[in-house]
């Protein structure tokens, strides 16, 4: 029994995705066979056995409708040169038509073409161009120069791939190793990181443990830390730029630089003891980056605050605004380290570079011009006994903003706390720097300055200048 059968591309393919089934008859179906040649098929496979075997064939039965495959598309002389770009005349259009087996008719300047039974592919107009140019040749299409729209090139990438880019240099002059991994993570890891809808679960994933898109790229690193540890690499540094999904829809995607550190922050000497990763180096990668990419730095809001597979109280994030979330920063949980079966300490950072503004200019981050002072700067140190609750980022700005003019730079020194300063109380230092620009400071000036600095911190925390 011979049976020389045609099957529904549709049918066939859907059938063998809900069941899962592949074989060589679906392959074959699902891409479409000849339905004419299935005649000329059945003698073929009849010859054969009488050749091989003798005997004798019986009569055909045929059973079933005829497939409806004829159709035919009107081609217009001019479409060939407006799609294509070459000049090719309807003599040759037709010629290289037939040989593929179209059957073609002039019609009123155009062209009837009757597309032969096995072209499965052919389904308009631009189909029978393609064709025409593919015979003709892609090489002899002439060479056109793109029209301009101004004088000047446009540049090929733009200020968000710029900024990307940048934080790659930034992140790999700091010692960090940039790591491409998959977008797909594990359900029970994405759970760890706030977990997924159901938009961005794979219905078909291409790893049973990789079925749900990546709501953070923070697991992945982790898991890649992971894996070095286990071979004997557990001092790690490594970053990685790219998008995570929140959603199905493009606004729910978030371009984020993501980075860990784990181990020691750095290699053993024998002139310095090593020591384990903090937050602070997280956050020293963190500012590093939004420097250089222009972000404005010193109207970022700090807070101890994160998202909870950050360790409560070893985490801190920057903001701009009440709801623009610029980074986060911190010492991951022990619980999540525990689930992900990697030990610990492990510091990251998540930069969120959409969320950056843009620069008012069209040319990008800029420097602002440099301008030195020709007289001597005067370093003044001050002490203040504030609450365990007060911020060290909240006197700083409160120094800074006493005295635009002359304060250039304040930066924290020391912390101390112990019974001399008192239960509940910490002492900080600030080292305050005076540039004047027009004449050397005299001693009254400077005192009035550092009344205004003890003033404007006292005021802002309640603390006392320490004695």
């Amino acid at each position: 029994f011979v049976e020389s059968a045609y099957f529904d591309p549709i049918r066939t393919a859907t059938t063998g995705r809900k069941l899962n089934l592949l074989s060589d008859a679906r392959f074959r179906f699902e891409r479409g066979v000849d339905p004419e040649f299935l005649s000329d098929g059945m003698e073929l496979a009849t010859k054969l056995i009488q050749s091989m075997c003798g005997g004798e064939a019986s009569e055909i039965v045929n059973v079933g409708a005829p497939v409806n495959w004829q159709r035919s598309y009107t081609l217009r002389p001019n479409r060939v040169r407006d799609l294509g770009g070459v000049d090719i005349s309807v003599a040759d259009t037709k010629r290289i038509l037939e040989v593929l087996g179209f059957t073609v008719t002039e019609k009123a300047g155009a062209l009837d073409c009757t597309v032969p039974s096995w072209r499965h592919d052919v389904a308009g107009e631009a189909d029978l161009v393609e064709e025409v140019i593919r015979i003709h040749g892609f090489d002899n299409i002439p060479a056109v120069p793109l029209e301009r729209t101004t004088p000047l090139p446009q540049p090929a990438i733009n200020l968000a791939q710029e900024r990307r880019a940048m934080a790659r240099r930034r992140l790999a002059a700091r010692g960090m190793t940039e790591v491409a991994t998959f977008s797909f993570l594990p359900n029970k890891q994405a759970e760890l990181f706030g977990g997924t809808s159901e938009a961005i679960k794979l219905v078909n994933p291409i790893s049973a443990d990789l079925d749900v898109m990546r709501p953070a790229i923070l697991p992945n690193l982790i898991s890649a830390a992971g894996r070095n540890a286990d071979r004997g690499y557990p001092d790690l540094a490594l970053f990685e730029i790219g998008p995570q999904y929140a959603g199905e829809n493009p606004e729910d995607q978030a371009i984020v630089a993501a980075g860990i550190r784990s181990g020691a922050s750095a290699a053993r000497n024998w002139t310095d003891k090593p020591r384990s990763v903090d937050l602070f180096d997280a956050k020293a990668d963190v500012m590093t980056v939004l420097a250089a990419l222009g972000a404005p730095v010193s109207s970022l809001q700090i807070s101890a605050q994160g998202a909870d597979w950050y360790h409560p109280g070893r985490v801190g994030s920057l903001n701009l605004g009440p709801k623009n979330l610029i980074a986060s920063f911190g010492e991951l949980h022990p619980n999540t380290l525990r689930a992900m079966d990697v030990t610990g300490p492990v510091v990251a950072f998540e930069i969120y570079l959409d969320n950056i503004p843009m620069p008012k200019g069209s040319k990008g981050p800029m420097r602002a011009h440099l301008e030195l002072s020709a007289f001597q700067p005067v370093d003044r140190d001050f002490a203040f006994i504030v609450d365990d609750s007060v911020t060290a980022d909240s006197m700083i700005r409160a120094a800074c903003n006493a005295d635009k003019n002359l304060i250039t730079a304040v930066e924290l020194f020391d912390v101390f706390t112990g019974d001399s300063v008192g239960a509940g109380k910490k002492s900080v230092a600030l080292a305050v720097t005076l540039q004047p620009t027009e004449a050397t400071l005299t001693d009254a000036e400077i005192d009035a300055v550092s009344e205004k600095i003890v003033a404007a911190v006292t005021k802002a925390t309640g603390g006392e200048l320490r004695g």
